[in-house]
């Protein structure tokens, strides 16, 4: 066995990032990066550092889209389910 096919992750873990546990999970990780932002955004306006703010406010733009594509992705795998009619 190669030490690229040990590196491999195993059958279990490869489909978590897709399943609706590891996509709530991002979605959770999310909120938790828009606690940062808001105090980047609040100490910006503090030192009225224009680059800091556009900054927070480019990350905040960022945070919004990726989890607007999980909570499509989320919305995608609840269509596909058989059970949910």
């Amino acid at each position: 066995m190669s030490k690229i096919e040990k590196a491999k992750a195993p059958s279990s873990i490869k489909g978590w990032k897709h399943s609706k546990p590891g996509l709530w999970l991002s979605i959770g990780t999310s909120a938790f990066g828009a606690i940062s932002i808001v105090k980047d955004v609040r100490k910006a306006r503090e030192e009225s550092d224009t680059l800091k703010l556009v900054n927070a406010l480019v990350g905040a733009a960022a945070l919004i889209t990726g989890t607007a594509l999980l909570v499509r992705e989320l919305r995608q795998l609840g269509s596909d389910d058989v059970l949910l009619g």
